[in-house]
């Protein structure tokens, strides 16, 4: 199958890319907009510990939906608690602060719902022939829009000056997901197979040849540190600036180097050279958090920005890539695709749970700048941590040049 021809391909990257940019707008300030209330890291890992508790649940929940019910109005019911979130958000303004555990849950719902009927679509219109394709779309896009999105974003609070700008991007992001759910209905409802089976994660972790374990070991690794960085990196460049231009600024820098790394590997990047550049890019992400060590600024943080942007396509693509290539390896796995999907999603919320943990318990007695610089260079290290058990499988199944 050749992906550019195929309509449902360009349909679901074009629902991925509205979702994308309706989080883009308001995502990435949902962080700094609480902070701005109550500096307080702790709230804001907590925050991000009830979205990933309400992830993780939603995934293994909705999954019986999914795989035996419409895993299209899952999709969509997704996009419209996300709306639904923005409109909370509205609502209480300032004093959301006060509700960050139901507004944790409610986001981690809607992210739950969107991404794993996403995941099983994206997984039955690709195969191994076009999947680092459609990753590095994926990719291009996401830069595209955060060069653009998060860099409006903060032209219009700084123009708008603070509440009024928050309250406008929220409600730009309303009216996207909204576009978003009238855009998905032109994708094909997909046919439903078989009973889902709730214990699918514990049968694969018995599995005697131990190609899942290793795939969700990596997992877990690499959960590790999106569980806390998601957030953290653009916290640290509000702090350093207190400009929200700066944050956007930061964002259109950083994707616009995504943009040309997603490209170029999207084009160059072979699955036969996967392990090799997975290496190269962890070992990379985590030197580039070191100017840290000598000050926090907005230069330093740009070096970490900029280095991570240009070499985690080497990481991501191969960490994205194999596990949904084991979901193909043979007919049972993929008929289990709805439950594998949910497989790797817990495995990911696992992770973050622990870098968020890591995070919490630390910051709970210190919160100077050198501990924090400390904590990103310590779980900066889990993406070696992914390709050190990814490469056995990468190893196993290694394609040809």
């Amino acid at each position: 199958m050749k992906a550019p021809k195929d309509r449902q391909v360009v349909l679901l990257l074009a629902v991925n890319g509205m979702f994308v940019l309706a989080g883009a707008l308001s995502g990435t300030f949902l962080n700094i907009y609480f902070w701005k209330s109550r500096q307080d890291y702790l709230m804001i890992a907590w925050f991000t510990m009830a979205q990933q508790i309400a992830l993780g649940l939603t995934f293994w929940i909705a999954g019986k939906w999914v795989k035996e019910g419409n895993k299209m109005n899952a999709l969509r019911l997704g996009i419209a608690v996300s709306g639904l979130f923005y409109l909370f958000i509205l609502g209480t303004g300032q004093n959301a602060v006060h509700y960050i555990w139901p507004l944790g849950l409610l986001l981690g719902t809607s992210l739950g719902l969107f991404w794993l009927a996403f995941n099983v679509v994206y997984f039955e219109v690709t195969d191994a022939g076009n999947r680092d394709w459609f990753n590095g779309w994926v990719g291009l896009l996401g830069s595209m829009i955060g060069i653009l999105g998060p860099w409006v974003s903060g032209w219009l609070i700084t123009l708008l000056h603070g509440e009024k700008g928050y309250r406008l991007i929220f409600t730009m992001s309303m009216v996207i997901f909204g576009c978003t759910v009238l855009l998905s209905f032109f994708l094909k409802k997909r046919e439903v197979s078989g009973q889902y089976d709730w214990i699918e994660g514990i049968k694969r972790l018995k599995e005697v040849d131990g190609t899942w374990r290793f795939a969700m070991g990596g997992l877990v690794m690499q959960g590790i540190r999106e569980g806390v960085f998601s957030f953290l990196i653009f916290l640290l460049v509000y702090s350093a600036t207190s400009q929200e231009a700066k944050v956007g600024q930061f964002m259109l820098i950083t994707s616009a180097v995504s943009l040309v790394s997603y490209w170029a590997a999207g084009k160059w990047f072979k699955p036969a050279y996967r392990s090799y550049g997975m290496l190269v890019g962890a070992i990379i992400m985590l030197l580039v958090i070191l100017p840290l060590l000598w000050k926090v600024n907005y230069t330093t943080l740009l070096i970490l920005g900029v280095g991570t942007s240009l070499f985690i396509p080497l990481y991501m693509l191969p960490a994205i890539s194999v596990s949904f290539d084991l979901m193909g390896t043979n007919r049972n796995n993929a008929e289990k695709r709805v439950e594998l999907v949910v497989v790797r999603e817990i495995s990911l919320m696992v992770g973050r749970i622990a870098g968020l943990l890591i995070f919490i318990s630390v910051l709970s007695f210190r919160q100077d700048p050198l501990t924090v610089t400390l904590l990103l260079l310590v779980l900066g290290m889990s993406p070696i941590g992914t390709w050190v058990f990814m490469r056995k499988v990468m190893k196993s199944r290694q394609p040809a040049a």
